[in-house]
């Protein structure tokens, strides 16, 4: 796609900011042909007060001159002001649109694409889009503009002189040209490379207790100085490209300019022009020599806003997969949860992760899913709340098929803990209730008290205490802990735990089940577990093996009748306490 359609994608941020545009685009484009006018001026002054020794007329014409820079001068002001409200707006539409875009889009998505990357296209991107929109699309078409009016002027003066300067534009088209495509290449790779890095710094950051553990510092240090250096490169390359296309610009009016000079001076001694006119036609093209010399620079922030716009686009032109119902089912308040027939194969994967599994919770029933490392638990899990939607088969809720409920009601009556408990850097309240509404101070103290994360109250601040990024500044059972009370806040009607208790000591592991227990009872939860202490707050158990259901039965059953299943377990030392 060519560099201007690529950019004409941005209309529609563009269309409720068109008024401040179009006048930051009269303003600038106003200012610069009122400095062009002034050598005019001049050149009047020259051949009339000067040649005649006349200061009569000399104040009229110092009064034009002064009323043309007035006018530059407010021109530039208005267009600064107009700039910021429109380029601004522009980019914070777009940044708001986009955010919202990657939160609709499906988990698989992110699976996909390193964070670092949509963290560059969310920031440095959208910030090159901001000075193009308030800067290089401006000037672009005030230089184009003043290019031709000066042109015209001068060819008015002095028709062959001007003719001179016309033809000189032809190499600096023919230059313009190849320097838009070997720009847009490099960089396109400059940005890439900036979003790698980027992904670099944040692994790096969020791992920094990994890579200080293991004494990686100087290895880490070693990968990110091989990104800084291959973005370097990149840089080095595209002001390489940059700088031979300025040198172009630079010599060429210098040449043109001394050929203007010499041809001007004959023709002014054989008095094919004035005096006047001479000044008027060098200060003129002097006018002229800036906006071409500009061009290199705008021109370079046009490449990469359009590649800019690109990798935008990339992200905001990926449809999302999971979305609601055409014709949404009411929902149903129903409790059970069934998997009939399910199958599931990742995008990249080529083999089914699940293969035909059949399961069926009763309401206020708790099962438990065991099975070996790849066995499909997790992902079992994640097709409940349509994390990721089955490739076969379905997955029904209350008898409705969760593909038929809305995503608002269907995440309202599902509620999930995952193993890798995730926090935000918010307060305690704002991570538990996660602006949910409708949670009073009694659902928020009940989940706490069945989390046994009393913890919280002993922080500096109690609730409004805020925990830095990821939670950090806690210990992994603390953040379990809450993770499991924002699960449980609210009682949804299926509650789907992935091995919630995992990080748990074991004397906080049974106050937990204890109190963990009275949810359960009242509610259908999908509980995956490892330990065998977790096996026993389920009603019944299913084995997975190899993406399929070995066998469902309560936990005394499996394990008088299922080797498979006394062998897992055996591999816990807690076997010979629950047995």
């Amino acid at each position: 796609m060519s560099t201007v359609a690529t950019l004409w994608r941005l209309r529609r941020w563009a269309r409720p900011h068109r008024r401040a545009i179009f006048f930051m685009l009269a303003a600038a484009c106003g200012a610069m042909l009122a400095q062009s006018l002034v050598p005019i001026v001049i050149g009047k002054v020259v051949d009339g007060p000067i040649r005649h020794h006349d200061t009569a007329g000399l104040w009229e014409l110092s009064g034009v001159a002064l009323l043309f820079g007035v006018t530059e001068s407010g021109l530039f002001f208005a267009r600064r002001r107009a700039m910021a409200i429109s380029a601004l707006g522009v980019e914070t539409d777009l940044r708001r649109d986009l955010f919202a875009h990657v939160q609709r889009l499906p988990v698989s998505f992110h699976d996909r694409w390193p964070s670092g990357q949509l963290l560059s296209r969310l920031t440095t991107d959208l910030s090159t889009l901001r000075r193009f929109i308030g800067l290089a699309a401006v000037f672009l078409l005030a230089s184009t503009l003043t290019i031709c009016v000066v042109v015209v002027l001068l060819i008015t003066i002095q028709p062959w002189l001007g003719l001179i300067v016309l033809v000189s534009m032809v190499p600096l088209l023919i230059g313009t040209r190849r320097f838009e495509l070997r720009y847009s290449r490099d960089a396109r790779r400059a940005q890439d490379l900036t979003g790698d890095l980027a992904t670099s710094v944040e692994e790096s950051a969020l791992g920094i207790r990994v890579i200080k553990a293991f004494g990686r510092r100087p290895h880490m240090l070693a990968r990110f100085r091989a990104d800084a250096q291959r973005l370097q490169s990149a840089e080095l390359t595209k002001i390489r490209t940059l700088g031979l296309f300025w040198a172009l610009l630079e010599g060429l009016p210098q040449v043109v300019l001394a050929l203007v000079t010499v041809g001007g001076v004959y023709a002014t001694a054989h008095h094919a022009i004035s005096v006047g006119q001479l000044v008027a036609f060098v200060a003129l093209y002097l006018t002229l020599v800036w906006p071409i010399i500009m061009l290199g620079w705008l021109l370079a922030l046009t490449q990469e806003a359009a590649s800019a716009c690109r990798r935008i686009f990339e992200v905001l032109d990926t449809e999302p997969t999971i979305l609601d119902p055409q014709r949404p089912v009411p929902a149903e308040q129903g409790t059970t949860l069934q998997f009939e027939d399910v199958h599931f194969r990742y995008e990249d994967g080529e083999d089914e992760v699940l293969r035909g599994i059949d399961l069926e919770l009763r309401a206020g029933e708790t099962m438990a899913l065991v099975g070996a490392v790849g066995s499909g638990k997790t992902t079992l899990t994640a097709l409940v709340p349509r994390l990721y939607d089955v490739t076969g088969g379905r997955v029904l809720i209350g008898g409705v098929d969760v593909r038929d409920l809305r995503l608002d009601q269907l995440r309202h009556a599902v509620t999930t803990a995952f193993e890798d408990a995730t926090l935000f850097s918010a307060s305690v309240y704002e991570n538990l209730t996660l602006g949910r509404a409708g949670i009073t101070d009694a659902d928020v103290a009940e989940a706490i008290d069945v989390a046994q994360a009393q913890f919280v109250h002993d922080l500096p601040f109690g609730l409004d205490t805020r925990i830095g990024e990821q939670g950090l500044s806690l210990s992994g059972g603390q953040r379990q802990r809450l993770a499991l009370a924002r699960a449980v806040l609210g009682r949804p009607r299926v509650l789907v735990l992935d091995d919630p208790l995992s990080a748990l000591d074991v004397h906080t592991e049974s106050q937990v089940e204890a109190a963990l227990r009275r949810v359960l009872a009242e509610t259908t939860a999908l509980v995956v577990a490892h330990r065998p202490s977790t096996v026993l707050l389920a009603d019944r158990v299913a084995l997975l093996a190899d993406g399929r259901v070995a066998a469902v039965g309560t936990h005394s059953e499996l394990l008088d009748t299922v080797p498979a299943y006394r062998q897992l377990l055996a591999q816990s030392s807690e076997l010979e306490g629950v047995s």
